[in-house]
């Protein structure tokens, strides 16, 4: 398996900005793709984010321009800043990783190995 430690949900008001911490190994923060995901029961888990090696980021729409993802090696730490919180933004948050080539095609799906989550909760 993969370590992966969410930490950081909790309760916001509308506008404001939480950071997302994920603690990894040295091995998963080093050679894999990793991202993260966002679900409402009963809807489908929902990819926001994901991360390349070399540092690639990349979005999903619905996140884009208010949502950073970004990693420390040194600390083996991965972090997914969010800015300009709204109410549709409340959810369980996951990390994920995978293989390097699903950094290709993390917006259909492909991570396998996922964290416990972390609530976020955004009041208007």
């Amino acid at each position: 398996g993969v370590k992966l430690e969410e930490s950081g949900g909790r309760s916001v008001q509308t506008g404001g900005s939480l950071r997302l911490s994920c603690a990894t190994s040295q091995h998963a923060i080093n050679n894999l793709c990793m991202g993260w995901s966002r679900e409402v029961p009963p809807f489908a888990r929902e990819p926001i984010a994901a991360i390349e090696v070399d540092g690639r980021d990349s979005y999903a729409d619905s996140v884009k321009g208010r949502f950073t993802i970004s990693q420390d090696n040194a600390k083996n730490t991965l972090y997914l800043q969010m800015n300009s919180l709204k109410p549709e933004a409340t959810a369980m948050y996951y990390c994920a990783a995978d293989r390097r080539w699903v950094c290709g095609v993390w917006l259909s799906g492909g991570f396998g190995y996922w964290g416990q989550g972390t609530q976020v909760t955004v009041s208007s």
